[in-house]
C-alpha cells in the first residue's frame, strides 16, 4: 500500500486499534492522558456524533479499568451491577440522555469511593436542561473537553487505517477523492470502507475511483 504523510500525532490506544490525534480532538486525549489526576471528580468529553466521544471513553476505561455504560440504557439495578464489582470509574456515554436520578446517583457513589466519573455528551453540561439541582451543580464543575469533527488530514488517515486493517491495497488518489466527499465522522470512514470492500467483492473489481464513484452515486439516489 502507498504510504501518505500527514502532519499529525498518532498514539496507540492501550489494548486497542491505534488512535489518531488531531487538533480535532488533542484537547480531550490530554484529559484522559492525565487521569488520574483530574481537577475534579469528574470529565465530560462533549461534539458531535461520530467525533470519537464513545472511542476516547472506551479507552479511559481500558486506563482506568472502569466500567462502560450507555446512558439511555441506565436504570435502578445499574448502580448495584457497576458498584458491586468495586469498579469506581465509570464513563457515561450518551450522559445527556440518561435519567437524572441515576446517573446523580452514580456521580455521588464515585465521588463517596474516591473515584471518577467521565461522561459523553453532543454538548457541555451548561446548555443541558437538567431538573435535579444536585447533579445541574455537579457536572457544572466539572472539567470539560470538546471534540470537533475531523479535519482533512485525520479523515484521510482514519480511512488509510481502515483500509489497512482488511488488508486492502489502496492508492493516494481513492483516499483524497473520498475525503473530499463522505460525511466528516468516524463512523462514515468505517462505513464506506466496509462498504467499498463489500462491493468489490460482489463485483470482482478493484477499490479504486470508479467504484468509489459507483457506490457514492448509488447512495445519492
Amino acid at each position: 500500500m502507498s504510504q501518505i504523510a500527514f502532519d499529525f500525532s498518532r498514539r496507540t490506544a492501550r489494548g486497542r486499534s491505534d488512535f489518531l490525534v488531531s487538533d480535532s480532538n488533542k484537547l480531550a486525549v490530554e484529559w484522559i492522558d492525565r487521569w488520574p489526576a483530574w481537577p475534579a471528580p469528574a470529565l465530560v468529553v462533549h461534539g458531535p456524533p461520530g467525533c470519537g466521544k464513545t472511542h476516547l471513553a472506551h479507552l479511559w476505561c481500558e486506563r482506568a479499568a472502569g466500567a462502560f455504560v450507555a446512558g439511555p440504557t441506565l436504570n435502578e439495578a445499574s448502580p448495584s451491577e457497576i458498584f458491586d464489582n468495586e469498579i469506581d470509574r465509570i464513563a457515561v456515554d450518551d450522559a445527556d440522555c440518561a435519567p437524572e436520578r441515576i446517573l446523580l446517583h452514580l456521580y455521588n457513589c464515585c465521588l463517596a469511593r474516591g473515584g471518577h466519573l467521565l461522561a459523553t455528551a453532543a454538548r457541555p453540561p451548561g446548555p443541558w436542561e437538567i431538573g435535579l439541582a444536585d447533579l445541574r451543580s455537579r457536572l457544572r464543575a466539572a472539567a470539560v473537553a470538546g471534540v470537533e469533527m475531523p479535519d482533512d488530514g485525520l479523515l484521510a488517515s482514519v480511512l488509510v487505517k481502515h483500509f489497512a486493517d482488511r488488508q486492502l491495497r489502496i492508492r493516494p488518489a481513492l483516499i483524497a477523492y473520498l475525503t473530499s466527499r463522505i460525511e466528516r465522522s468516524f463512523a462514515a470512514a468505517a462505513e464506506i470502507v466496509a462498504t467499498l470492500d463489500a462491493a468489490a467483492l460482489a463485483d470482482r473489481c478493484p477499490i479504486g475511483i470508479p467504484l468509489a464513484r459507483k457506490v457514492l452515486t448509488a447512495r445519492q439516489r
